[in-house]
């Protein structure tokens, strides 16, 4: 039987890689960078499936160039963004990703940049390293408390939940904006409350963003939204980069309108705002948010096993498309 033509966008581990060997031929960018447009539109040409991640723009031009023997696409994220989900489906092509891999990688990055920014984690290596450390000092390098603040999250999905699970253990006050309210028991759970994303802004210490991103969220987070927050409040995004009006925040940061702020993900990535590396009150991690070993090999065996399956015909196991789609 002759093998599949899959183009691969970013290489994965090799619990995913080998998965796709045995029965795909590949062809892989290997390079530390994103593939550009046009060689994945040439590498596209006749091909069955594509392996991409959340950088590459999977649109209704790829599939033009891929043609009718396109069967499948699936991205090594949870997010789909990047993707035309509803063009996909319009021509029978099913579309797989990988919701729940992360959850808990990504939760545990979201503590790490909370206390990283707030207990200024990043500030105090410097100084140490710099060798102007001259000792234990009582007004040297304060940070934020946690214990019964307030944790404000945006998009109280599984990340989200899981982000708030870690707070009980902090005594902390709990609200959380969503389109839809929680099941009284989770929210008893987390002793969580929902509230309007204006009282949301008001009332946090702490506000962590999880939300996908869409017409709704872009630049939720904008100059306006900005000053409704507490001087002394942090501000982490973990979601998608445009949730955040980076440029707001930047003058924000610079005028100490908020204590401070700390980012995985970016609006333009990974070109980073004008102004950004040159604050002390901004945490930069490098989109690592799914980073752990274990994580990033389920990731990838759940990215293989959904291609595999489409290009076989069968809906993927953690499909995208519209229930109807058969």
């Amino acid at each position: 039987m002759p093998k599949w033509k899959v183009i691969v966008t970013r290489l994965m581990p090799e619990a995913g890689m080998k998965l796709l060997r045995e029965q795909c031929e590949l062809q892989v960018w290997e390079e530390d960078r994103p593939i550009p447009s046009e060689t994945l539109k040439t590498w596209a040409s006749g091909v069955d499936g594509i392996v991409c991640v959340l950088s590459d723009p999977v649109r209704a031009e790829l599939m033009d160039a891929a043609g009718p023997s396109l069967k499948a696409i699936s991205t090594m994220a949870v997010g789909l963004d990047n993707i035309d989900v509803a063009e996909a489906t319009r021509r029978g092509i099913w579309v797989g990703h990988t919701p729940g891999a992360l959850t808990e990688a990504t939760a545990d990055l979201t503590w790490a940049l909370i206390m990283s920014v707030s207990r200024r984690i990043v500030e105090g290596d410097k100084l140490v390293r710099s060798g102007k450390w001259t000792g234990w000092g009582p007004m040297q390098l304060i940070g934020g408390d946690f214990l019964g603040r307030t944790l404000g999250i945006v998009g109280m999905g599984r990340i989200g939940q899981a982000v708030a699970r870690r707070a009980v253990g902090f005594d902390m006050k709990i609200i959380y904006h969503n389109r839809k309210a929680l099941p009284p028991e989770v929210e008893k759970k987390y002793h969580a409350r929902r509230a309007r994303m204006d009282e949301l802004l008001a009332e946090s210490d702490y506000i962590a963003l999880h939300c996908p991103l869409n017409d709704e969220s872009r630049h939720l987070i904008d100059a306006a939204a900005i000053g409704r927050m507490k001087p002394s409040a942090y501000l982490i995004n973990v979601a998608r980069g445009p949730v955040v009006d980076e440029a707001a925040l930047v003058e924000a940061l610079k005028a100490r309108k908020i204590a401070g702020a700390a980012f995985d993900v970016y609006e333009r990535e990974p070109a980073l705002t004008p102004g950004l590396v040159e604050l002390d009150n901004v945490v930069l991690a490098p989109h690592i948010g799914s980073a752990s070993g274990q994580t990033r090999d389920r990731m990838a065996v759940m990215t293989a096993g959904n291609l595999l399956r489409g290009l076989a015909g069968h809906r993927p196991e953690w499909c995208a498309n519209p229930a109807e789609m058969k």
